[in-house]
């Protein structure tokens, strides 16, 4: 059977991986900016060259009108993945996938991953994840669009306590769970969204309970689940 993985040039290669690895890293992908820096483009415009030639070759997606707009697209990096690391492979497809629950609304005061919470059950490929992820949120709202991360997408999160500023993260208040970018400063927490017509949300001793629920670790379109 001939292998039906796309076809990458080095630099896209290169691209990709950067891309990955940014998402991992914060929850969100890197800027054409950003990718030109840390590659050592000219401008912003080659790497945009680069995006669309992956786009073309069916390994992202480019979502217009946002800096961050790039998603991954599962099935042709399963794909890369199958045929760089074929030597790897596992004797029974079902041992490479992570069976993930769905958490839909949380009640207040109670565990995020409580039975009552869960929804359904989705089986995901584990290599779409460097980091494991414990369950997916989907996402309500357009507070984080500028950071690719939209209305009824699924987020992949990892449990956690702890998070350094820059990430993006799955935070309780009260009897809400949203998802914004982390930031502390001399003691201060703050919710960053990624839309301008949404506010910061300033966590002080008078904002009610708060707490960290988990590092957004990978993003999956929810039609690719259904």
């Amino acid at each position: 059977m001939e292998d039906d993985a796309p076809k990458l040039t080095a630099r896209q290669q290169q691209i990709l991986d950067l891309v990955q690895t940014t998402i991992e890293r914060s929850g969100a992908p890197p800027t054409r900016a950003e990718i030109a820096a840390e590659l050592g483009f000219r401008s912003a415009n080659a790497a945009e060259e680069h995006l669309q030639a992956l786009a073309r070759k069916g390994v992202i997606e480019l979502v217009s009108g946002t800096s961050r707009g790039i998603r991954l697209k599962s099935d042709a990096l399963r794909s890369l993945n199958q045929q760089r690391n074929k030597q790897f492979s596992l004797p029974l497809p079902s041992l490479s996938q992570l069976m993930l629950p769905l958490v839909g609304r949380v009640a207040a005061g109670s565990p995020i991953l409580a039975q009552e919470h869960i929804d359904q059950t989705y089986a995901v490929e584990a290599t779409l994840f460097a980091r494991k992820p414990d369950y997916l949120l989907k996402v309500r709202g357009m507070s984080m669009r500028n950071a690719g991360i939209l209305d009824g997408d699924l987020l992949a999160v990892q449990r956690t306590k702890e998070a350094k500023n820059g990430q993006i993260v799955v935070a309780r208040l009260g009897d809400d769970v949203t998802v914004k970018r982390f930031r502390q400063v001399r003691g201060q927490i703050e919710l960053l969204p990624e839309n301008p017509d949404f506010e910061a949300i300033v966590v002080t001793p008078g904002s009610g309970e708060f707490e960290l629920e988990g590092l957004a670790v990978g993003l999956i379109r929810n039609t690719l689940l259904m």
